[in-house]
C-alpha cells in the first residue's frame, strides 16, 4: 500500500459539531475537492492531502476528539517525505499546514501577540507568498466539510490583514538604533517583535475585518 497513514483514515470519526461528515477519510477528500475547487496549486494540495494524519493515531478511548493530532501528523507526514521523496517546497508547506492548521482555524480570536507569534511560527515575514497557500490550504481545511462548502473563511483576511500590518514595521531602521544602543541579538529581535505586536494591535484597534466562527 502506497499510503497506509491515509488509508488508516477511514472509519476513524470526529466531533460531529465541528464536522458533520465525521468520518476522517470523508474530509479529507472533501478538504481535496475544494482545493481542486478552488485551483489551488500543487504544494497547497499536498499539504490538504497529510494535514489530518495525526488522526488516523488517535488513541481509541480518545475518540471522537482527537487532542494532540497536529503534532502526531507532522511526525508521520515526515515519513511519508521520505519515503516519497516528496519535492522540498511541497513537504515545507505541508509541515507548516499539519502543525498549525488548528492555531490558523481558531486565529479570529487572537490578539496581537498571538497573531505575530502565529506569522513567526509560520515564517510568514520571511515567506509571505508560502503564507498565502497556508492560508489557501487552512481554507479548503475550514470548507472541505459537510454543510461549510460555500461558506466564507473570514481567518485568511484577517491574517493577511495582520501579515501586511506587521510588515509595515521598519525592521532595518529599529536595528539601528537598537545597536547604536549597544543591544545586538536576540535583543534586537525583541525590539522587532514588539513594533510588530504594535503595528498589528493598532491595525485591530482601527478596526481588522470581521473575526469568523
Amino acid at each position: 500500500m502506497l499510503l497506509p497513514e491515509l488509508d488508516r483514515l477511514w472509519g476513524v470519526p470526529q466531533r460531529a459539531d465541528y464536522h458533520p461528515e465525521i468520518d476522517t477519510g470523508v474530509h479529507l477528500m472533501m478538504v481535496l475537492d475544494m482545493s481542486a475547487r478552488l485551483r489551488a496549486p500543487l504544494p497547497v494540495r499536498f499539504a490538504c492531502l497529510v494535514h489530518d494524519l495525526g488522526k488516523g493515531t488517535t488513541p481509541v478511548e480518545m475518540l471522537p476528539r482527537h487532542i494532540g493530532h497536529e503534532e502526531r501528523s507532522v511526525r508521520l507526514l515526515k515519513g511519508v517525505c521520505e519515503r516519497l521523496r516528496v519535492p522540498v517546497d511541497c513537504r515545507e508547506l505541508a509541515e507548516v499546514v499539519a502543525r498549525e492548521h488548528g492555531n490558523l482555524h481558531r486565529s479570529g480570536d487572537f490578539g496581537a501577540p498571538a497573531l505575530v507569534r502565529l506569522l513567526e511560527r509560520c515564517d510568514a515575514f520571511r515567506k509571505p507568498e508560502r503564507f498565502g497557500d497556508i492560508l489557501l490550504a487552512c481554507e479548503c481545511d475550514a470548507r472541505g466539510r459537510l454543510g461549510f462548502e460555500d461558506g466564507p473563511y473570514p481567518q485568511r483576511a484577517r491574517l493577511a490583514g495582520a501579515l501586511a500590518s506587521a510588515q509595515s514595521v521598519a525592521t532595518a531602521d529599529i536595528a539601528q538604533q537598537a545597536m547604536g544602543l549597544g543591544l545586538s541579538g536576540p535583543k534586537v529581535g525583541e525590539r522587532i517583535h514588539a513594533a510588530r505586536i504594535a503595528a498589528v494591535g493598532a491595525w485591530l484597534e482601527a478596526g481588522s475585518p470581521a473575526s469568523g466562527p
